[in-house]
């Protein structure tokens, strides 16, 4: 019977059904194998604001308007002083401004929890001041015209009484923010600087100065009329603090003609 064509044909039968069933189970194995294969690693999230990078990048040369900005040499800056996103340690709604005298750190509050910070230089002795008021105004590259009370004070500025041409050495740099309280000119300033060594200093005349690469980003964030505060530490008892009724020496002879009004 073992010799039978039957016989042969029934076993090669098993055979092939066999070799399927083998087959099938590992089709089947390897299927299982696969889910065990580690997925491929996510990419990292994108930085949650493009302006923000290395410093180097930050504060390279650029040109700005049609003007030549040299690079501010970041080996020289103290870190803190570089601007980058801190969570929001002044409690304040989005769009606001903080300036904290003690750190010479200004605050841009966003959503989310979190801050711009930017390193500033504030008044020197006896132009100091704390309180609030409003951006009422901007300019790019604004003219710097001194007021009669400086070149009084400093008659060598008197050769500028018409106005010293915008450009990277002017006392304002490339933007102006001007400050208003109850609708009038408080005659300060937030303003770029060539000066950036005296970034993290007490070197102005009232006003807070900014390396030009910082007040060109922050001038770029500021689209409306945005609340300010300047105290003397972010402390509870600092937000307290009264607001100071003094006028700055006058920085520049008023709020340019050609000064964007915000709204």
């Amino acid at each position: 019977m073992s010799d039978s064509p039957l016989f042969f044909e029934r076993l090669n039968r098993r055979a092939f059904l066999g070799a399927s069933a083998l087959g099938a189970a590992s089709v089947a194995l390897s299927a299982c194998t696969t889910t065990d294969v580690a997925p491929p690693a996510a990419a990292p999230p994108p930085p949650s604001d493009s302006a923000f990078g290395a410093a180097e990048s930050m504060y390279a040369a650029r040109v700005d308007e049609g003007y030549q900005l040299p690079a501010i040499p970041v080996d020289k800056l103290d870190p803190r002083f570089v601007r980058q996103i801190v969570p929001d340690p002044t409690g304040e709604k989005p769009g606001t401004i903080v300036v904290d005298t003690s750190e010479h750190f200004l605050y841009l509050v966003r959503d989310g929890g979190e801050a711009i910070r930017y390193g500033v230089s504030l008044g020197k002795a006896g132009f100091g001041w704390t309180g609030s008021a409003v951006v009422q105004a901007r300019k790019k590259w604004p003219v710097w015209t001194p007021p009669p009370e400086m070149i009084q004070r400093r008659p060598e500025l008197a050769k500028y009484k018409d106005g010293m041409p915008p450009g990277p050495q002017s006392p304002l740099g490339a933007r102006a923010l001007y400050l208003f309280r109850d609708g009038k000119d408080t005659m300060y300033r937030l303003h770029g600087t060539p000066e950036w060594d005296s970034i993290g200093k007490n070197a102005s005349s009232g006003c807070v100065r900014f390396m030009n690469q910082d007040i060109i980003d922050l001038y770029g964030r500021v689209n409306g009329v945005a609340q300010v505060f300047v105290r003397p530490n972010l402390s509870p008892a600092g937000k307290l603090t009264a607001v100071s009724n003094r006028t700055a020496e006058p920085i520049d002879a008023g709020v340019p003609r050609d000064a964007e009004i915000l709204k």
